[in-house]
């Protein structure tokens, strides 16, 4: 059985990796780029040279299961997407993965930005599902889910070899159902369960206010997503700080998983007017992605600029915050970030299902690499986890002393 591919229709920041159990699958942890660059292309179902051999040992193997297996076998379909799971097995890649159909309409349900779940961004790490940050105002934050907490088990049934996809179906679910989650906390021995009603969950973009404080004016924006009407809500929300006269600008990019490639630039270039926001180093080949001009807060409209950062900060943010750090054009305050370097192709299956391959690493424009890694605060400042439960915020607070000097040198 062949499938052929529709096309190579997305270039994927956070991969398969990261997703929304909104439970949203939000690549990212969302997540993706629309890349017209990129001709459609077909798979062929003729193999290559010295490989019918190798094929002919699956269905040798196969035909021993069809005549001695016990119990009952997957139908033809089944038994394919198996077969295409083993071999990304193989990779070595969690980001690099395969979706049915069932599990491919999720993510394409979570672009749109409304889901129904417990809303918290989650991915694989080290074979286990794992928890980057609740959403806000949704029922994982209020059930006191955490970043890092990992999920062992739904409704009682282990995930331990379910692939991120897998356990999104698991998770999800109409609003007003409960579903049950075992959770292993880090630096606890003992898991506990939460009961948590789902809800219809809708992702914010982007919000702002303006901050007064010992008489400066500082403009406060927070980007939730890189989707694709970030750029002109961002850039609309920036015009009315703008219209406010702040003296500095605080860009909050804490657990914000990532999202669109062209985004993250776009964004990005609202603070950096020229020179290079990142490079792809592919297999074979290098792409460049410079600053776009025009941006609101380059030239001499760049007003002094923190960025808060934390574990939750991925991919398309790492782009932002990384590009800001080598560029000198602010500083980030809060913790290491994420470590998603990768870029991922995803590839539409003509059965409706969905291949996602990675195919290069991104560089910041001194050529750092962040893969798992992440990028390190220029100024340091934990926030712990009764400290978010009580709602104080250092990160915040140091953000705003930090530009409270800027303000007060100039």
């Amino acid at each position: 059985m062949s499938y052929r591919l529709k096309g190579v229709v997305r270039l994927v920041l956070m991969g398969w990796l990261t997703a929304i159990v909104i439970t949203t699958a939000y690549l990212a942890g969302f997540a993706t780029q629309q890349i017209s660059e990129i001709e459609a292309r077909q798979a062929s179902a003729q193999p290559r040279a010295g490989e019918t051999t190798t094929f002919d040992l699956f269905w040798e193997a196969w035909d021993i299961l069809r005549h001695n297996f016990y119990g009952p076998l997957p139908n033809s379909e089944e038994m394919v997407r198996g077969a295409i799971r083993g071999v990304i097995d193989t990779l070595n890649d969690p980001y690099t993965a395969y979706a049915g159909p069932a599990e491919a309409r999720l993510f394409e349900e979570s672009l749109n930005g409304n889901f129904e779940g417990i809303g918290a961004t989650v991915e694989k790490r080290d074979g286990q599902i794992v928890i980057v940050a609740p959403l806000p105002n949704t029922p994982a934050e209020r059930a006191g889910l955490r970043t890092g907490d990992i999920i062992l088990a739904v409704d009682g049934e282990p995930l331990l070899d379910a692939d991120l996809w897998q356990a999104v179906a698991k998770i999800r679910g109409p609003r007003g159902t409960r579903v049950t989650l075992t959770v292993l906390r880090p630096g606890q021995s003992e898991p506990f369960e939460v009961t948590i009603q789902r809800e219809r969950i809708e992702i914010p973009v982007v919000e702002s206010r303006i901050i007064r404080e010992n008489g400066a004016v500082i403009a406060y924006i927070k980007l939730f997503r890189f989707s694709n009407n970030a750029p002109r809500r961002f850039r609309s929300e920036l015009r009315q700080l703008l219209s406010e006269n702040p003296q500095g600008v605080i860009l909050d990019l804490r657990d914000n998983p990532g999202g669109y490639l062209h985004v993250a630039v776009q964004i990005a270039s609202e603070f950096i007017g020229e020179g290079l926001i990142l490079t792809e180093r592919g297999k074979n080949e290098e792409r460049e992605h410079p600053a776009q001009p025009g941006g609101l807060l380059t030239g001499q409209n760049a007003l002094p600029l923190a960025v808060l950062v934390n574990r939750g900060s991925a991919s398309a943010s790492e782009i932002v915050a990384g590009a800001i750090q080598d560029h000198h054009r602010g500083v980030l305050i809060g913790e290491t970030t994420f470590g998603k370097g990768s870029v991922q192709i995803s590839h539409d299956l003509s059965d409706g299902s969905n291949l996602r391959v990675t195919t290069a690493r991104w560089f910041t424009p001194n050529g750092r690499q962040i893969h798992e890694l992440g990028l390190e605060p220029d100024i340091a400042v934990p926030r712990t986890d009764e400290q978010i439960d009580a709602g104080v915020d250092p990160q915040l607070d140091r953000a705003i002393q930090y530009l409270l000097e800027q303000i007060q040198s100039d």
